[in-house]
């Protein structure tokens, strides 16, 4: 079992000033053993975040936080079983009148494909999601 890092997490951590490891850290005291890893759609985001930074100097900050984050965990890929995944639960989500922003969807069916939980503070987008495939 493991967990998928949510960008939500990884922003609020960068944001007060907390490195990578003290991150990765503090979620395995909380969540026990487990494996905590990132989704690619999850590390796109967070780049994202690094070009959209007001000052050089946040940049480089965010930069610096993103590599020591990769350097300790695994990034998953969105693989075509995710893909087909993600069209499953967005159909059926979408047929039942619930809308999943798209980064949350593919971050969300990243996790369930490999078996992984999803730690996030933005729970609203990651409620409709199934407890497992």
């Amino acid at each position: 079992m493991g967990l998928i890092l949510d960008s939500s997490v990884v922003i609020a951590a960068e944001r007060r000033g907390d490195n990578a490891q003290k991150l990765i850290e503090q979620t395995l005291s909380v969540t026990g053993d487990q494996d905590a890893a990132l989704s690619a759609v999850g590390l796109t985001e967070l780049t994202h975040g690094i070009y959209r930074a007001q000052s050089a100097a946040a940049r480089l900050r965010r930069g610096e936080f993103i590599d020591e984050l990769i350097a300790g965990l695994t990034v998953y890929p969105y693989t075509t079983d995710t893909a087909l995944l993600a069209g499953r639960i967005d159909g059926e989500q979408t047929a039942a009148g619930v809308v999943i922003p798209f980064a949350d969807l593919l971050i969300g069916a990243t996790a369930l494909s490999i078996g992984f939980s999803i730690l996030t503070f933005n729970v609203r987008h990651f409620g409709p999601f199934p407890a497992s495939t």
